[in-house]
């Protein structure tokens, strides 16, 4: 992958995870996809994530949750916002609302990485890195 978008990649490998009903995907390991992972997992749209290997070969493995005997993924879409090529940002007044607050905002901040509503509640603006419902 020439182009170094660390969040699109980890946002495409849990999307194609999920339809291919994994249980887990792992995504090479970075500050960022640890933040986002974090996020997710508080959000309860993933199970766990976990770190590999060593050095600078670490890698998040990533448990993937599903819901009901067909197991429907639980994350029916992850939309990258911001990209390198073109940054979103949005003050604390435009955060923006996800399917009107079904689904999240993963927003980066000043105080790290954060849904749209934390932000909101502490008043912070920042990059709009996706969308997660």
């Amino acid at each position: 992958m020439a182009a170094n978008d660390t969040i699109a990649d980890m946002l495409t490998r849990i999307r194609n995870a999920n339809m291919a009903r994994h249980q887990t995907t792992q995504i090479p390991a970075t500050k960022m996809t640890r933040s986002i992972a974090q996020v997710l997992r508080e959000e309860g749209f993933i199970a766990d994530f976990e770190e590999t290997g060593e050095g600078v070969k670490r890698n998040l493995v990533i448990s993937l949750k599903y819901k009901g005997r067909n197991r429907q993924p639980l994350i029916t879409a992850l939309k990258r916002i911001s990209k390198p090529g073109l940054r979103v940002y949005s003050n604390r007044k435009e955060l923006p609302r996800v399917l009107g607050g079904i689904g999240i905002a993963i927003i980066s901040t000043s105080s790290g990485i954060m849904t749209d509503r934390e932000a909101r509640r502490q008043g912070l603006g920042g990059e709009v890195l996706c969308y997660v419902w």
